[in-house]
């Protein structure tokens, strides 16, 4: 594995529906192409943004495999393969390796609310079970439990393949010590669009980005300029679509992503429940900022 393998710009993407809340192929390749040609590092379907609780295992094996032939080898292709039962999450990573994932991004078991000893065990099943490499993903506010810093560390000395950390909280402190203390190999991603100035600039690989599933090329300027220290730049460009990055989170996502999607005419807007579409008020809040932006 070389050196921070995982870094960059990451999409965690959508998962385009038709009226009939099928999973629409077409609009996914395109998708895939779009970020092809944006430069996109990491592509990562079946996460919480492609709506994963929602899809059978057979729909996930479809969509990565789909991803990864479109994809061409041009991007990395790193699943989306968790869940709160590890014999399980071990399946589920095995099938997004065998229809074809580079790597895996696995959500930290959520609800039952495991100790930190139960997380580690719960990763370290995971990393034995598959030979690519894995993110962990920490989302304490939709988990109900953060991984620690220590844990995570523990986790990445102990298994080559834990290779990255999606971290999507705002703990600066948890963060700070995730990049002081990290072995060489292991790279930290943010999973906050709002923070990515700040989070490069602290030394941080990349992000996990949301609002790249609408403007990767910018994400991805964003991140370079930072990395190369024209803050000027860089200031502008999370300046010019701040409000979009918080505008993505007005509902809970992926409503809003997919809506300013179907607004830039790139998939139609259907969701499967319980998710349903946005307020007319949060509509008509997104529609002036698209028009503003000039992505409309």
């Amino acid at each position: 594995m070389s050196t921070r393998y995982l870094s960059g710009t990451a999409v965690a993407l959508v998962t385009p529906f038709k009226e009939d809340r099928a999973v629409d192929t077409d609009a996914l390749r395109r998708l895939v192409q779009f970020h092809v040609e944006a430069g996109t590092d990491i592509i990562i379907p079946c996460g919480t943004t492609g709506e994963s609780p929602t899809l059978s295992e057979d729909e996930q094996f479809a969509i990565i495999r789909i991803v990864k032939d479109e994809a061409g080898g041009k991007l990395i292709v790193a699943a989306g393969a968790g869940t709160n039962s590890t014999v399980h999450a071990v399946e589920l990573a095995k099938n997004a390796v065998k229809a074809g994932a580079s790597a895996l991004l696995s959500v930290a078991p959520y609800y039952n609310k495991p100790s930190q000893e139960g997380i580690y065990q719960h990763y370290r099943h995971i990393a034995e079970a598959v030979s690519v490499p894995i993110i962990i993903y920490n989302v304490p506010g939709r988990t109900g439990c953060n991984v620690a810093a220590s844990t995570i560390l523990r986790l990445a000395r102990d298994f080559e393949n834990i290779a990255a950390v999606k971290e999507a909280s705002e703990n600066f402190s948890q963060i700070s010590e995730l990049l002081e203390e990290r072995p060489e190999h292991f790279s930290v991603l943010t999973g906050e669009d709002s923070l990515i100035l700040p989070f490069i600039a602290m030394g941080g690989d990349g992000v996990i980005s949301v609002a790249a599933n609408q403007i990767p090329s910018q994400i991805k300027q964003l991140i370079n300029a930072v990395k190369a220290g024209n803050l000027d730049e860089a200031r502008a460009i999370n300046r010019r679509y701040r409000k979009l990055l918080k505008l993505n989170f007005i509902e809970s996502n992926p409503v809003p992503v997919k809506y300013i999607l179907a607004r830039m005419g790139m998939i139609e807007e259907n969701y499967r429940l319980p998710l349903v579409p946005l307020s007319q008020a949060s509509k008509q809040l997104i529609d002036q900022e698209l028009e503003l932006l000039g992505l409309l």
